[in-house]
């Protein structure tokens, strides 16, 4: 199955979008359709990865930025049904490596991904970060 990566907000499957986020991730599950759909329209840049032959979205990658220096990487997800066929590589590679922030400073948070986003330079924080946590519950 070959995969493409596009940064067009139009080609974005919202519906798909929905389930991943609603269903399949294990943060910011207290999120709304509304509130989802709000941060893919206000998103800095969206990639998503599609399937070559069906064009079925099979990933989604979403960032904050100032579009000068600073970037948040966000909901980077995979379908769990493509997961090992280099999505997540190249989700994280459009957006950092081949994009407009490839210079910029990114930020992410993850709780079981860090053998990915190490290979794209990611490293644990100095001592100049600091993180003041959510205080938001998970939905059931």
């Amino acid at each position: 199955m070959g995969l493409v990566a596009d940064d067009s907000l139009v080609r974005i499957d919202r519906e798909w979008v929905w389930q991943m986020l609603s269903n399949e991730v294990y943060w910011n599950r207290w999120r709304t359709r509304e509130q989802v759909d709000a941060q893919l329209e206000g998103a800095w840049r969206i990639v998503g990865v599609y399937d070559e032959s069906t064009g079925a979205q099979l990933g989604l990658a979403r960032a904050v930025s100032d579009g000068v220096n600073d970037a948040y990487l966000a909901d980077v997800v995979v379908d769990p049904a493509a997961r090992g066929r280099g999505a997540g590589k190249l989700l994280v590679k459009t957006m950092i490596d081949d994009g407009p922030g490839a210079e910029f400073r990114w930020t992410l948070f993850t709780g079981d991904a860090h053998g990915l986003y190490t290979q794209f330079g990611f490293a644990t924080p100095d001592s100049s970060a600091m993180v003041r946590p959510s205080t938001r519950a998970a939905r059931a």
